[in-house]
């Protein structure tokens, strides 16, 4: 496979080499890329627990209405 990059983009990843981060720009290329797949992977798998404790709360009736969650958010930014 071939990848055409801009001019920026290759003086960056030879700057990265030189600087000693990367053995190769082909490194530096690779762990870019693992990086970007493990962020696609869990981009959100934090916020499950944060969902499922709030769903749990609305079983259990402890909802706020609309109007009065958002009236309780202006009020303490007018502080």
């Amino acid at each position: 496979m071939t990848i055409q990059l801009s001019p920026e983009q290759q003086q960056w990843l030879e700057d990265q080499v030189a600087a000693g981060h990367f053995s190769s720009v082909e490194q530096a290329v690779a762990v870019a890329i693992a990086d970007l797949m493990a962020m696609a992977e869990d981009d959100l798998d934090w916020a499950k627990p944060l969902v499922d404790e709030a769903a749990a709360e609305l079983d259990r009736g402890e909802g706020v209405p609309a109007d009065e969650a958002f009236a309780r958010i202006f009020k303490s930014l007018d502080r």
